[in-house]
């Protein structure tokens, strides 16, 4: 243990600290700073974890603050936002009493807490940072030979950095791609082979997943749920009513479907529809707009591409579960013109199942060349 650079008092290794600080940007977090944290919260009777972020960055705060208190839900664990914008400088004496009185801001939420007396870190600041405080500075894994990964590693290559990512994080980060169309025009057929396709190259691939369309079970649970009522087997879809909070719930539990898959996936995720393709589902069957869907549609982490599959080359399949081939091909053109009207990013497959996949994985190599885009942090 490093030795009492703040006159606070000697502590010896084992013993426990009154009150512990760790500070980070945590841009974003990573299993480095999931260890730097429980190993503090096991020597300290509370600990302060501050979450020091300015506003040029691109990961928003409140996202930041989320994901902590969900990976470190002890109970004398506080996590506090706090916005710091001051330039990095550790040379100058001003710059460093205005990140203190940051740091400060976030400690004075909980004014019943005693005074700081261990700051934990991995950083070279660590002993300055802790002499500001009056307090011993404990590192941790300063080396990061436990968890070789940072945050400028991350922002860097995410896809290396995977296995040290938490799922929230994971979901936030991972590339959706969305297989869209008409009734029978082979999204299914198509999503289950485009996951199946980067699950195979394995590594980190192998845990691509596929989310099934959501809107055909509700439909089935549906159709089940009105024949029991009426005491009609032969009941079919064309008899049901449909409403708009109908739709809602659809595309909710859809998305609800996507995180609960991304968080436990590749850097891919390949869905079977979203709500986009409800929002022209809610049309077809409604014949007006769908704003609560809009707005599922637009909440973020949004989908990065779309696919959208032709009909051309497709035999219409009557499964007892779909409108009929004059629909689908109207739907067909309903896709190409909002996908095209809204400037959303697609492509559209056509040909054999093998030249389908072969299109669709180009445009998903292509996204995932492109990387990702994080704002630059305040650097020194």
């Amino acid at each position: 243990m490093a030795g009492d650079p703040g006159g606070g008092g000697r502590r010896e290794r084992g013993m426990t600290f009154a009150h512990g600080l760790v500070v980070g940007k945590f841009y974003p977090p990573h299993a480095g700073h999931h260890h730097l944290i429980d190993t503090a919260a096991a020597a300290c009777a509370r600990l302060t974890v501050v979450v020091a972020a300015s506003t040029v960055e691109s990961i928003p705060l409140a996202l930041r603050v989320a994901w902590l208190r969900e990976a470190h839900p002890q109970p004398h664990v506080e996590v506090v936002p706090v916005v710091d914008d001051v330039e990095i400088d550790y040379g100058s004496d001003e710059i460093w009493r205005r990140h203190v009185e940051a740091f400060r801001s976030g400690l004075a939420m909980h004014p019943d807490a005693p005074p700081v007396d261990a700051v934990f870190s991995s950083e070279a600041y660590g002993d300055e940072l802790a002499r500001r405080f009056g307090a011993v500075h404990v590192p941790v894994d300063p080396a990061r030979e436990r968890f070789p990964v940072s945050g400028t590693a991350v922002r860097a290559d995410p896809v290396a950095a995977w296995p040290w990512l938490a799922p929230p994080v994971r979901a936030y980060l991972a590339r959706r791609v969305a297989v869209v169309g008409a009734e029978s025009s082979g999204t299914t057929t198509l999503a289950r082979a485009l996951a199946a396709h980067y699950a195979g190259r394995g590594g980190v691939w192998a845990a691509t997943r596929w989310v099934p369309e959501y809107g055909r079970t509700y439909c089935e649970e549906k159709l089940a749920a009105a024949r029991r009522a009426t005491g009609d087997p032969e009941l079919w879809l064309g008899d049901l009513t449909w409403e708009s909070a109908e739709f809602t719930e659809i595309a909710e539990r859809h998305l609800a479907l996507e995180d609960a898959a991304a968080r436990a996936g590749s850097p891919l995720l390949v869905c079977d529809t979203d709500a986009f393709a409800t929002v022209l589902w809610h049309e077809r069957y409604l014949g007006s707009p769908a704003p609560d869907v809009e707005r599922l549609h637009e909440r973020p982490p949004r989908h990065h591409l779309w696919i959208l599959t032709d009909t051309a080359g497709v035999p219409f399949e009557q499964d007892g579960w779909r409108d009929g081939e004059r629909i689908r091909e109207w739907m067909a053109g309903r896709f190409r013109d909002e996908l095209k009207r809204r400037g959303l990013p697609h492509v559209v497959v056509t040909g054999t199942p093998e030249e389908r996949l072969a299109a669709a994985v180009e445009a998903v190599d292509g996204l995932l060349a492109a990387g990702w885009s994080f704002a630059p942090p305040l650097t020194a």
